[in-house]
């Protein structure tokens, strides 16, 4: 399930993957499924969590101008008669589903939908409209990415997946995504690489290999470059702060 997150009073940390956020209410996330995120916050603080099963979100995808594969956290900006109305409508989420009303399965996924764009108006960095063939390419590479990143697949073998072209892929990925193909299939191992190394105690050896890195010595070398310190300090650092 993805995961909208409203905080309406209080303050603390907001975390997803290693990256964290000090935030002092209103503040809003939007978290795909199967990315590690969490919290910590004073004791006057409070949120409402909507919960959206990942097949509901692939219909709401159509009518929306926010990714639904990156995770987005705003906190503090925006206009204040857009805060003012997420929570109306994340509060009528709320209310239909304790209520479970007649229709609410009707309206449930409508006041999602009014949701996740108040959260991408407030996040004042929309895409180009989703529908859009880039935009579809490019959530569709993600997909790919997403099931075959701990194999050996090269950039030819998601560009027959996806029977598309190599300059039709790649500038989808460069428009949408900001990266090229190959970039999102190592920006991915990457991020499982960290995960791993955070929230397990494997040997990078192991790593290495589960994220689909062949050689440990590569793998290391590699996650220097783009991390600027070896695995092993990159995990004793990130879990000292914790």
């Amino acid at each position: 399930m993805g995961q909208i997150t409203l905080w309406t009073q209080g303050s603390g940390q907001y975390r997803i993957e290693d990256r964290s956020w000090d935030f002092s209410a209103p503040a809003v996330s939007f978290v795909p499924s199967n990315i590690v995120h969490g919290f910590d916050v004073e004791p006057d603080a409070d949120a409402t969590v909507i919960s959206i099963a990942d097949d509901m979100l692939k219909v709401l995808a159509r009518q929306l101008q926010l990714s639904l594969e990156t995770p987005v956290f705003v906190a503090g900006q925006g206009e204040s008669d857009s805060w003012r109305r997420l929570a109306i409508v994340v509060e009528m989420l709320a209310e239909e589903f304790r209520e479970d009303a007649p229709l609410a399965e009707k309206l449930m996924p409508e006041l999602a939908a009014s949701a996740l764009c108040y959260i991408a108006r407030l996040n004042r960095s929309l895409p180009q409209a989703v529908g859009s063939p880039a935009v579809v390419l490019a959530t569709a590479l993600r997909g790919a990415v997403e099931t075959h990143y701990r194999e050996a697949w090269l950039v030819d073998d998601y560009v027959a997946a996806l029977a598309t072209t190599s300059h039709l892929l790649d500038k989808a990925a460069r428009q949408v995504l900001g990266m090229s193909v190959k970039d999102v299939v190592l920006e991915r191992r990457l991020l499982e690489a960290k995960r791993l190394l955070m929230f397990t105690i494997r040997p990078v050896e192991d790593i290495a290999f589960e994220t689909g890195f062949g050689d440990p010595a590569y793998f290391s070398r590699f996650f220097r470059r783009r991390c600027g310190e070896a695995p092993s300090t990159w995990r004793r650092r990130h879990i000292e702060a914790q």
